[in-house]
């Protein structure tokens, strides 16, 4: 695969990631979170089973353990915090919020993998974590943390354990497509069965909602996994976290042309969150 095919699909997939976080709002306007989480992996787990099918590749079920865990954490527990948090963050605050995840990663690599974080590591992630703290409490001397904010927080948490897990239990010789099948029909279940226990009832959305709802699935979903697995195949871990600074953009991009361009104490946080990021990864991509 060329660089240039490589570099495309690692960029289309952080923005669909950044897309998320806008097209979440109409999709909740119409649904509850738990179904948001369930309608929008039932469709993405059924298209992905179809291309394994389709591809003829065979699931085995000496696999399920590792994509029970895989999917209840980077499915289940993302999705649902996801969504939850958007009920009442703005997208500009949870894709800033979630821009924090390589270095959430790594840390989590170090205690969990033994993974030493590099020296500029060390450095990034205090000054990561004072841009997401100025971007949720804002400017002023009035100081309000979100309750959005925070399930965000925990949904950030979710994927960077999962990016941790999958290094140590993703099978091995089994293809990216099978793997995530398997992750996403393990989360798409989850979700469901927190929808029912929740009380909560599937309903047949707008045009509005189901056309953002399908984005989510079918971009956001399917294309972002296959595009960013194909992406780390060819780029690593490390080269290919420097695109997931184009998440927050992406979201800050969208909403301007919403009407809803970002405060000052916004774009001074990105300015930090991103700087982080991309110093603690370049750092990684010469190691």
């Amino acid at each position: 695969m060329g660089n240039l095919k490589t570099y495309l699909m690692a960029t289309m997939a952080a923005v669909f990631w950044g897309a998320n976080f806008n097209l979440a709002r109409p999709v909740l306007a119409e649904m509850s979170p738990y179904i948001a989480g369930a309608s929008r992996y039932l469709l993405a787990a059924a298209v992905m089973v179809l291309i394994a099918q389709f591809r003829k590749e065979a699931f085995s079920l000496r696999h399920w353990p590792a994509y029970l865990t895989l999917g209840v954490v980077g499915v289940f527990g993302f999705n649902l915090f996801f969504f939850l948090g958007m009920e009442t963050s703005s997208a500009i605050n949870g894709a800033l919020i979630m821009a924090l995840n390589p270095l959430l990663t790594a840390v989590l690599g170090y205690f969990i993998l033994g993974d030493r974080p590099t020296n500029r590591q060390l450095i990034a992630f205090p000054v990561g974590i004072a841009g997401v703290v100025i971007v949720v409490l804002g400017a002023g001397a009035q100081l309000r943390v979100s309750t959005g904010d925070i399930y965000i927080l925990i949904a950030t948490l979710n994927w960077a354990l999962y990016n941790v897990l999958v290094k140590k239990m993703m099978p091995k010789n089994v293809s990216g497509i099978t793997n995530t099948a398997g992750i996403m029909t393990v989360g798409a279940l989850a979700l469901t069965l927190a929808a029912m226990w929740h009380g909560d009832h599937f309903v047949q959305p707008s045009l509005h909602g189901g056309a953002a709802l399908l984005t989510m699935s079918l971009g956001g979903g399917v294309l972002a996994y296959l595009f960013w697995n194909a992406s780390i195949s060819h780029l690593g871990p490390s080269k290919a976290a420097i695109f997931m600074n184009l998440v927050p953009v992406t979201t800050m991009i969208i909403a301007a042309f919403e009407h809803m361009p970002p405060t000052p104490a916004q774009l001074f946080g990105a300015l930090l969150v991103i700087s982080a990021v991309t110093f603690s990864s370049v750092s990684l991509s010469k190691n």
